[in-house]
């Protein structure tokens, strides 16, 4: 999986209505990071951590937590 696609996964997550607003904005944080011009490596470790404040929030659904871990192992894949 390459660094759009990642960026797309995210993009789907931050619009579904059905997450919480809290864990999309922890989602289009670590999208923006991803799409900045800063240093790979830099972006990759900013956007997982920014993920993992995250991942176990008691009110996301179950679907998109599939989903976020299917981007956290993309981008740990990527560094």
């Amino acid at each position: 999986m390459d660094m759009k696609e990642i960026s797309e996964m995210l993009s789907s997550l931050v619009n579904d209505s059905t997450i919480p607003k809290n864990i999309r904005k922890a989602l289009s944080d670590a999208k923006m990071r991803l799409d900045s011009d800063e240093e790979a490596n830099v972006k990759i470790s900013a956007a997982v951590y920014l993920i993992e404040s995250i991942t176990e929030d008691i009110n996301m659904p179950p679907h998109a937590r599939t989903q976020i871990w299917a981007i956290m192992s993309a981008l740990e894949s990527q560094k």
